[in-house]
Formats: C-alpha cells, structure tokens, sequence
C-alpha cells in the first residue's frame, strides 16, 4: 500500500492533477485514514517536498479526507525539531495549523488507530500522565502540546533578528522563487509567523475553551505555560531583537490571561441571566453604614454567637470553622479581603458588647468572648494568610494549588479579589478605626487597652529619639494615647501573632493627638510576675497576684509549667492554680508595656496547651513503682481539673477545639484514681484538700460533661437525625486519634495489656478498651438508660456494696430523726435489712474504689426510691440521703442524673405534689415566673397556648422532684462550679421527658434559692416552650426573619436595610429579648428539625416573592424597572437566603443540610403550591427559585466549604451534591413531574449550577460525567449553552470528552 501511494503521488505531480484528482486517486490506494496521513508525512519533507503536495495536503484536510488532527499531530513531531534546517516545510505547517488545528467537526469519524497515531507521536499518555480515552482528550491534548512547543521554540529562536517584511500569508506555489540564501530571512519570519498564529488562535473561542480544559485539570502544566510567556513578556524590551513583536507577544500574553480569569455570563436578555450575571451581590448604599455591613455577612455574627452558648461543646475548633467560613463568604459575596476582614472584626466586636449589663448564671461571659475577638479570629486569620502564602510559593515553583483555581478565588471574581489578603487585613484595621461605636472598651479591659495604647504610643516615642542624631526630640515630647479601644487591643493581638508588624503604630489617627510626657506619668508597678522570676517563693500573697495578672511572656508560662510538674506538693498545686487563672482566660497578647521588644507571645492558645498537657502528666524518668505516677501528682491534678472546669475556661478549652484532646486526657485519671481505695474515711470536698474521691469526681464529672451524658434517650432517637457521634465517648476518641495520625504520629500500637499501670503517651492513640473499669460503667449506664434494673442475689458483691451505701445513707436519716423526731421507717427489701440497726459504731463511711460505688448507686437508688413512693421514706429523708451520698462521693451525681433521667422517660412513677410539706413548693413565684416567660415569648413574636396550674396543685414525678430537691440544696460557692455545670443542662434535658409545665416549676424553684440568677433562669426556662411546640418554633423563626429584614409590607421592603442588631440585639440582656438570641440558644434542643427546614424554605420563598413583588408586574416575566432596582430585590433574596442558611446550619450542622440537599428541596420542587400562595407574577416566581438556589449553595458552602479539598467531617459532600444533580438531571431528561411552576424550575436549576460554577467548582468534580451531561443537555435547550460549557469544563478530565462533543454542537 504505501509504495502504491508513493507512486500514486508521483504520478499525480507530473501530470499536475488537481487536489481533486489527487484525492480520487488516493482514495483508491486505501479506506484507511490513519495508513494514507502516515504515508504522506513520512515522505513529505524529505523525500517529495513539493508544493503540489502541500496543496493536496491542505485539500485533504479541508474535505475530511484526512484527518487533522492526525495530519498535525504527525508534522508537529516531525517539523518543529527540524524548522531550522526546513524552514519552508515550517512555515507551511503553520499555514496548515492557522487553517485546521481548531477544526474538529469530522473528529468522532476518525478510528482507533488515529488516536493511538496521535497519542505515540506526541507521546501524551507519557507528557501528561493520562489515558487518551478518546478523541476529546486527544484534541485537548495535542493543542495544549503544539502550542507548548511553539513557545519553546520561541525561545530557542530569540538569537534570530526579526524583520520587518510583510508576514502576510505566502502563496504556496511562491516557494519556487525564494533562493536559499534566504533561509535566514525566512527563519526569522518563521518566528514571527508563529507569534502572529498563536495570538490568532489563542483568541478563538474554541482554542480558550480547550485551554481551560488545560488550566483546571493540569494547573501544573498550564501554569509552567504561563511563567514561561511571562518570561518572554518580560524580556521582550531588554532584547532589540524581538521590538517587532512586541504587540503580538502582548496579544498572545493577553489572550492567555482570558483564558484564567474568563467569566461565562447568562443571556442577559432573560431575567435569570441578569441575576446570575449582577456582579454586585449588594446595592452600594448597604455599605454606606455599620448596619448595611452587616446584612451581607450575617453568617459571622450568628455562628460566633451561637458559639456562646455554653451547652453546646464543640469537638471542631472554632479557628478551623471560621477560617473556613472567612474564605467561604469572601467567595460568595465576591468581596475584597479588606472588606471580608472588616466584616468579621465588627461580628466578633458586636459580639462583646452585647455582654453589656450580662445576666448572672453559668454560662459563658465577658471572658469567653473577649476569647473569641482577641484570639479565635487572628488565628482564624492566621491559617487564612497561611493559605495564601501557601499559594504564593507554589505558584512561584509553576504549581498553583487546584484549589485556587477552583474555590472562586480566580473565575467569577473581580480583580480587588486578588489582591494580597495580608494587606487586606491590613486595610481592614486600618478602617476598623471609624467604626468608634463598635471599639468602647469593656470596664474590665480598659486598663488593658490604655496600656496597649500607651505601649504604641511609647514605641512611637522612642523610635523619634532613636532617628533624632541630634538629641533634640525628648520624653516630653512624645505623644501618648490617653484612652485605649478595643482597636488597641485587635492590633494588639495581631502584632502577637506575627500577622502584621509594628509599623501599624504609625498609622494616622492610631495614637491619639493629645501629648503627655514620658516623665509625667505614674511609675508602672512592678509585675507579680516579674518577682516570680526573680525567684520568689510561691506564697499566698504571690499566689493571688499571680493567679490574677496575665504572664507577660511565653517563659513564664514555661517556668510555671514545670514548677506544677516537677515542684513539691504544694509548688505543683499552686503554680496549677496560677496556670488556670488570668492567663489562661486573658492570656490574649503581652499585656505589660515591653518598649521595642522583638518578639510577642500570644499565651492564651500556649496555655491551653499546657493545662491539657497538664492532665497527663509525663511518666518521669526510671520510674517503676507499683502503683500509678499519676498519683504522686494528685494535687496539681486536683488544682489543674478544678481550674480547668470552671464554665468560662471549659468554654475557652472548647473554643480551642481540644475537647476530644482533654477526654483523652482525663480518661487514664478517671481510670486510675477510680481504681483506688481512700486512705481517709473523712470527706473531702474542697479544692484544698484534695482526696482520691475527689480528683476522680473532678476528672469523672468534666469527663461527662465534654461527652454530655445527660441527654435523655428520647433525643438520642427522635426522627434519626441526632448526631450520635457527638455523644459516645468512641467518638470523642476516634477525632483524637485521628488527629494523631494526622500529625504525623506513630501508628497505633497494641493494647497495654497491663491494665494496673495505665501510661498512655499522649503521641499515641488510645482507645476506651484501655480503660476497663471505666468501659464497665460506660456499658452498665447505657443498659440502665435502655431498660429497667434486674434483681440482685444477696450474695452478689454489687448487692454487698448496695447495702453498705444504704447504711451509710440511713445512719444519718435516723440521726437526723432522733434529733427532729421526724419518723421515717426505711424500706424492708433486701437491700436495706442492714440499715435497720442503728447507731454510731454502725455507722462508716465504705472504703470503697470509687467504680464500685457508682456501679451500686443504681440499684441503691431504686432502693430509696421505691421506699419513697410506698410511703416508708419521707421526701425529706429522700433529699438528705441524696445529698449524702453527693457529699461522700460527687461523682455519684451522674448516676442519679442517669437514673433519674431514665425513670423520667418511662412514666411509671407517679407525681407528687410540690406543696411545701412534702416537697418544696414553687407556688410563691411560679406566677410570676410564667408571666415573664410569657412577656419574653411575646417580646420575640411568639403567641401560643401557656399552659398554667393557677390554683391547681403543682405536681411533678417523683424521681425530677428528687432531683431537683437534691440540686438545689447546693451551695454556689466558685468551687462548686464543676457540679453546677452538670447540673444545670441535666436538670433540663431530664425535665423534657415531663409534660408541660415542669420546667417553670423546676425554674421558680430554682429561681427562689438564687435570686441573683433570676433572669438567666426565667430565659431558660422560656427555651423549653420551643422543644415539642411546632408553632412556637413557625413563630420565632418568622420573627427572625422579620426583624432581620425589615417590615413584610412589599412597598417597603425593599428600601429597609437589614440589621443583624434587630435579629441579635445590642444587649444580650435588654428585654424585650431579641428574636435570633432566643432562637440560637433554644435551637439545638428542638425535637423536630425537619420540622424547622420545612419552615425556613416556605420564609425563604415568601420573603422572595415579596423582593420581587416590587418592581415586576404579574403578566411577564421580563423586567419592568430599572438595574438599581433588580440590584435590591437580588440582594435581598441573597439575604433572606443567607440568613436562612445560617440559622439552619447552627440547628442541626452537617446533618441538616444534607437532608436538605436529599429531601427538602426536593420535596419542594416536587409539590405543588397552586392557590396556596394566590396570584404570583412570574418575576416572583423566578426569584423564589434564584433564592433557593442561593440558600442551597450558601448552606452547602458553610458546611463544605469550596475548596478541593472538603474538611474532615464533611467527606460525603461529592456524595451529597452528586445525587441532588443526580435528580435534576432526570428532571430534565422527563423522568421525574415537577409540581412548582417552570418558571421557578428554570430559575432554580439556572442558578444553582450558574452559583457553583462561579462560587463552589470543585464540588462540580465529585459529580459524575454522566450527570453533568444530562444538566448541560437540559441548559442546551434553554440556550443557556455557555453556562453548560462551564459546568462541564469543570467535570475534570473525565469531562473533557463532554466538552468537545458540546463545542461542536455549539458551533
């Protein structure tokens, strides 16, 4: 055959045959394309140079009879390595690839062989690491690869001095007349036709398109592409020989910029385009004042505030969640960094002053968020501007991370996007400067902030003097800010953290103007801290001064670390003290004035550290006694847990994200301290006197509170959607370890089989079958919760323990009856024959390990309780047994909260009435307790039935009436703090499996012992009424969007400027209590979360109906007003949808929103909503469905995030997302009758994929290629074809295919 070609070819160039006549006669040579390409080239620039044959050549390609793709892949391998020594043959080629290299409508005719031809020659498969698959890959491939190679050969030809003749096309038969001694000339026009043809083509639509192909899925590659082009723009004016092109290498250089930062846009023609396309995601007046910033990252304040509530424990540091929700909304409000920073410093300063006037209780204050603005942001910050640095040095090394391409950072933004986020912070503080409502500094901290700005100021001065030779400037002279801000502080915080430098000192307007005299101020006392390094002893006046002022540098702090390790007793149980203090709840940056100091410490997140580090202490070296070395520590131990529970630091420690970290830690105390026998009959339960009873109750009861045993079964089951992770301790260990491992640690080695010395590095992962003693009792509550208790044999060791407990109990019942001549005869089961002797000689404390104990307790408790309710124990003797059993062991409260939670939620227990004699009677102020919680719930919008006894008696089960009769019976004293803690939520969870109203009898109750707390437990108790009560949940959630968004009146909704004070307040205490605090501290406890969903989608489409109902009239679809007026009605569906993303990701998480994405929007589309809303214009109907879009991306993204990379918890995101497509695509394709009306369908599936392909690309790439097509088929037939190209463009390279195949049906 090829011979046959040959002559073939000869033949026809004697007789000077036309293209034509070449093709006939070739064609009857071979049907195979691929034998007759690869004939041709091989002979065509070596052996038959013709121009005839060039000329048949280019007719070849043009009629298909040849394939392009082949035919240039062929001479591409072939004629760039030789176009010095072939320059004809060279530039006829780039004739041919101007002419066909974009030519690829006949592509799916070409064969196998082809393909495989192509892949061999320019040898892809090896270059790019890839299967060619197909003929889409190939044509991606081979243009990315012929233009590589041109600018490489551009590189290698800029020795060449270009000319200035024309570099019009030549004619083909012209090549006769050129001599050889023009080869040079020709290689230099060569070069410039080769510049020229890569503008040319670089411009075509189809070239950027297979380019981006190139960009988003081989970044690395695209990106060497482009630092070598700007090598070559960069060097073009240094090199006089390439003048002449400089306009083409600035054509090229500009083209390949497009293809970075091309922004599809909708047809703008349509309403949906015009809302797709706004790139303005706020109208500019709504950043004209502190409440207009606020509407557009409302995400900020809900999250950091709802992070108060003091219930809720987070496993997740709030530094990774923010830093997440930083980057997430920086991509969806297409803002600047200065005005992404801005916003998140006036969410955390409006956070602290809300604590204005706090109400008393045990919940986080003043202290926690302060936390939050000083330490939890600029660390949020940190990672951000890590991340970008991050970036900088790959894309310095030609590697750009994927996910900066894909994350929006790049496609849909505007150029102010891309400017550095350091100094868009910088920016942000600058400017944070006019906010000054916002920067009064807190009573507590304002000496802080006056020494803070006293220390810029006094840096200022002495900098002046330092560059004054002459001496002239002096201490009189240098001006000091008389009144510090919270601005201070920020700047402070930031210094410390190395996340901008002290030039901020010299801001304008930073230090204020007035002049005070270095000499003229008072001496600064000498820090406590300052004699503790000196070597002072650690006495009691030390210890408090200590234990009050924040360490002003990282050694301290180091120091007292080891003192508390390796100090006497009483050194180790005072510096652990000191560590718990102010430093750890202050510890924000240096606090003391350090003039031109070269380094700050930021301590708090030091300190955290060390108090955790502090719980498992190190086995010291040559260690091998018996028993545990956690022993020889109890004191510090003692003084490190009693510190550390505190509400606030237990808040901080969360904050921090270390509560798996600190249950790891207190696991091996637990364990062992629960192990041994007291040595000591007496009681101890204080601080001072630590005993083994209780360092383990310390240890037992944080524990417990981290894992929040005392939520009820009810809410462990209710619907299938509570998290059951947050509430096993597996779970708490399973994030443990795999942060070990994540870090790089050794990997898991076998169990320590010697369970008598429990030492566990804390490098290591562990797991609870480490802990036997502790897993026993973990199993034994769990059975206890799920059924009732089986009987005991008398010669049973727990029967033993049982009766030895109940001795102890009923020895102080009867002395307390001989001495009251109450009478209360004890019950006569078997567990109480040993209590019917009395006396003192009979009555001992048991020396007991402590899980032998908490393993009786159950059975101890139904003993007394029985007893009770058949009358043979009176209810005081009931309360005074319980509290005796507290006092002797405080862990033994949890296995009552356990008990009588559990007994709660099975309803076998009749009530007793709360009448004064028998039980404590709330009747005093129980009516007045109700006519608060009514006047609150009215405050917030709320109007639902109240239930009240009036005059009926007030009763309540038996086992909550023992419990909170025993509850408030305790002091409130600061010591005590770590009961309360446990209490408190336990108390309300347990009174949720009471019928209403138990909670406002529990509350009165409460509120007549702690009078001072009144107001934190009338709001408490109003929480409750939102638990079951569906209506009252309808309410407060309308009320939120209510006072968030302004007046529901159409005629002006669109003119009120939404405020996130309106939603949270100003005063987290002012009444009537805002509507969003009520919500966000009542919605975790809500029964029916899908409930909720269902509630927020109707708010979502009512309130974007009304934006619409403005400016559009009801007969059409197309826009009746003016842009300014779309901008508005845009931008409040954004915020109606923004806000009810926020407040559904803080009710239920991750959970919620997936079911979002699987059921609740789907079950929206699918219903129909005929004459349920009456008459809605086709414009409202549109934007109903733009909202929804917006709220399904937004709630996604703070969840998921839009990086290529989801965070940990969320690795079903591809999943998730995948299938919702899933659904739309067979929507599309008619499988599935919607019931909504087309236009809110058309609008939704437009903006849903337009929102993440320009906010959220990377989720497109977990979505599989057969879904995308049937979406980009759907969006072809609504001539939406550009937004269909950029969803595929971003499938990744198993999309390719689906691009090309829809690149040429486009065209």
């Amino acid at each position: 055959m090829e011979q046959r070609v040959i002559e073939t070819v000869k033949r026809c160039q004697e007789r000077q045959e036309s293209p034509v006549k070449w093709a006939l006669e070739l064609g009857k040579c071979t049907s195979s394309q691929a034998e007759l390409g690869q004939v041709l080239v091989t002979h065509l620039c070596f052996n038959n140079n013709h121009p005839s044959l060039w000329k048949f050549l280019d007719y070849a390609l043009h009629s298909h009879l040849l394939s392009p793709l082949h035919i240039l892949s062929l001479l591409t391998q072939r004629l760039i390595p030789i176009r010095l020594s072939h320059p004809h043959a060279f530039r006829l080629y780039l004739q041919l690839l101007q002419r066909h290299s974009l030519s690829f409508a006949h592509l799916h005719h070409s064969s196998t062989k082809i393909l495989q031809s192509v892949d061999v020659s320019l040898q892809l498969s090896h270059t790019y690491k890839v299967s060619v698959l197909d003929f889409g890959h190939a044509l991606v491939l081979f243009f990315f690869t012929v233009v590589d190679c041109l600018i490489d050969a551009l590189f290698d030809d800029m020795g060449l001095q270009p000319t200035a003749a024309d570099h019009h096309h030549m004619d083909i038969d012209s090549i006769g007349i050129i001599n050889v001694e023009n080869n040079q000339h020709i290689r230099t026009y060569n070069s410039l036709m080769a510049i020229e043809l890569l503008a040319k083509l670089t411009q075509e639509r189809k070239a950027m398109v297979l380019l981006r192909l190139v960009h988003f899925n081989m970044p690395d590659k695209f990106n060497g592409l482009l630092q070598r082009l700007h090598f070559l723009g960069a060097n073009k004016l240094a090199s006089s020989k390439l003048k002449s092109s400089n306009q083409l290498l600035d054509r090229l250089c500009a083209n390949m910029k497009k293809v970075v930062g091309y922004d599809y846009k909708l047809n703008n023609r349509r309403l949906i385009g015009m809302l797709i396309n706004n790139k303005s995601l706020r109208p500019v007046s709504c950043c004209n004042s502190e409440s207009g910033w606020s509407a557009c990252w409302v995400s900020f304040d809900i999250y950091i505030e709802h992070a108060m509530d003091g219930r809720q424990l987070p496993v997740t540091s709030a530094v990774v969640i923010l830093a997440q929700t930083i980057t997430t909304l920086q991509v969806l409000n297409q803002a600047s960094w200065q005005e992404t920073f801005l916003a998140l410093w006036l969410s955390a300063l409006r956070l602290v002053q809300r604590e204005r006037d706090p109400p008393e209780g045990p919940i986080p204050h003043l202290e926690a968020r302060l936390c939050v603005l000083l330490c939890i942001v600029p660390l949020a910050i940190a990672n951000v501007l890590a991340d970008d640095t991050q970036m900088n040095i790959s894309s310095v090394q030609g590697v750009m991370p994927s996910g900066y391409t894909e994350t929006g950072y790049v496609h849909g933004m505007d150029e102010r996007s891309l400017a550095p986020r350091k100094q868009g912070l910088i920016s942000s503080l600058q400017v944070l400067g006019n906010f000054t409502g916002l920067l009064c500094s807190p009573a507590s901290v304002a000496g802080v902030a006056n020494s803070a700005a006293a220390k810029a100021s006094s840096f200022i001065s002495i900098s002046k003097n330092a560059k004054d030779c002459s001496g002239s400037g002096s201490p009189s002279e240098t001006p000091l800010n008389s009144g510090g801000n919270m601005r201070h502080l920020i700047v402070e915080a930031c210094i410390a953290r190395n996340l901008i430098d002290t030039s901020a000192y010299f801001w304008p307007g930073y230090v204020s103007a007035s002049v005070v005299a270095l000499a003229d101020l008072s001496p600064v006392q000498k820090s406590p801290w300052t004699a503790f390094m000196e070597g002072a002893s650690l006495d009691g006046s030390l210890i408090n001064s200590l234990f009050s002022t924040p360490a002003s540098s990282l050694t301290e702090v180091e120091r007292l670390y080891h003192i508390a390790l390796n100090g006497s007793a009483e050194e180790q149980s005072a510096a652990a003290k000191i560590l718990c203090g102010a430093s750890l709840s202050r510890g924000w940056n240096i606090q003391k004035i350090v003039l031109l100091s070269s380094q700050d410490f930021s301590l708090q997140e030091h300190v955290v550290q060390f108090v955790v580090k502090l719980l498992s202490p190190p086995i010291p070296p040559g260690y091998t006694g018996p028993r545990s070395h956690l022993i020889d520590h109890m004191s510090m131990l003692s003084a490190i847990l009693f510190g550390a529970s505190f509400v606030d630091h237990v808040h901080m420690l969360s904050l921090h994200g270390m509560v798996p970290e600190v249950a790891a830690a207190l696991m091996p105390l637990c364990e062992t301290f629960g192990s041994l026998i007291p040595t000591s009959r007496n009681k101890s339960s204080t601080i001072d006197e630590p005993s083994v009873y209780m360092v383990f109750s310390a240890a037992f009861l944080f524990l417990l509170r981290l894992w929040k045993f005392y939520r009820p079964p009810i809410e462990q089951c209710i619907n299938g959607e509570t998290m059951v992770g947050e509430l096993t301790l597996e779970y708490l260990l399973l994030l443990r370890n795999s942060r070990i491992t994540s870090h790089g640690s050794p990997a898991p080695d076998e169990k320590n089989s010697n369970s008598d010395q429990l030492e566990f590095s804390s490098d290591r992962p562990i797991y609870i079958d480490y802990f036997p003693k502790l897993r026993a009792w973990y199993c034994l509550n769990k059975s206890c919760i799920a059924s009732t208790l089986s009987g005991l044999c008398s010669g049973n060791p727990v029967h033993q323990v049982a009766n030895q407990i109940l001795s102890m109990i009923y020895w102080k019942m009867n002395k307390s009856e001989a001495s009251s001549g109450n009478s209360s005869t004890p019950s006569t089961n078997s567990a109480c024959e040993s209590a019917a002797t009395t006396g003192a000689d009979v009555y001992q404390r048991p020396m007991l390990p402590a899980w032998e104990v908490l393993e009786a307790i159950p059975f101890v408790l139904e003993a007394i309780l029985t007893a009770c309710a058949y009358g043979k124990l009176s209810s005081r003797d009931l309360t005074t047994g319980l509290r005796d059993l507290v006092d002797f062991l405080p862990a033994s409260l949890a296995a009552i909260i356990s008990y009588f939670a559990a007994e709660v939620t099975r309803g076998i227990w009749k009530p007793v009435p709360m009448n004064g004699t028998d039980w404590p009677s709330p009747s005093p102020i129980l009516p007045s307790v109700e006519s608060e919680m009514k006047e609150i719930l009215a405050g917030a919008g709320v109007n639902v039935p109240f239930s009240s006894y009036g005059t009926s008696t007030v009763m309540l089960p038996l086992p909550i009436a023992a419990l909170v009769s025993l509850t408030i019976t305790f002091k409130l004293n600061k010591s005590l703090e770590y009961i309360h803690a446990v209490v408190g939520p336990a108390l309300e969870n347990c009174a949720s499996g009471c019928p209403w109203p138990s909670i406002p009898i529990i509350g009165s109750l409460w509120a007549q012992k702690v009078r001072r707390w009144h107001d934190f437990i009338v709001v408490s108790s109003t929480r409750s009424v939102f638990r079951q009560n569906k209506e009252a949940v309808a309410q407060l959630l309308r009320s939120c969007f209510t006072s968030f968004l302004g007046s529901h009146v159409s005629t002006t909704l669109l003119t009120n400027r939404s405020s996130v004070n309106s939603l949270l307040g100003s005063i987290i205490a002012a009444r009537p209590i805002a509507p969003g605090i009520l919500y966000l501290r009542s919605c975790r406890t809500i029964h029916n979360v899908q409930y909720v969903r269902d509630v927020i989608v109707g708010l979502l489409a009512e309130y974007a109906r009304e934006s619409a109902g403005r400016w559009s009239s009801s007969e059409s679809p197309r826009l009746k007003s003016n842009q300014a007026s779309l901008s508005l009605a845009a931008c409040k569906a954004r915020e109606v949808a923004a806000l009810g993303a926020s407040l559904l990701s803080v009710t239920g998480g991750l959970q919620q929103v997936q079911k979002m994405y699987c059921e609740t929007v789907p079950t929206w589309l699918l219903r129909s909503r005929e004459g349920k809303v009456g008459e809605v214009s086709g414009a409202a109907r549109i934007m109903e469905g733009y909202a929804m879009a917006y709220m399904l991306v937004f709630s996604g993204s703070l969840v998921w995030g839009v990086g290529s990379e989801p965070p940990s918890w969320a690795t079903r995101r591809g999943r998730i997302v995948g299938n919702h497509m899933e659904f739309l695509g067979r929507v599309l394709e008619g499988n599935i009758s919607l019931g909504c009306d087309p236009a809110t369908w058309k609008a939704y599936v437009s903006c849903l994929v337009g929102l993440i392909v320009s906010c959220a690309p990377a989720w497109i790439k977990e979505v599989k290629p057969e879904t995308l097509r049937k979406l980009a088929n759907g969006l072809r037939g609504w001539h939406e074809c550009e937004l269909a190209l950029s969803l595929l463009e971003r499938g990744g390279i198993a999309s390719i295919a689906s691009v090309v195949d829809l690149l040429n049906v486009i065209n």
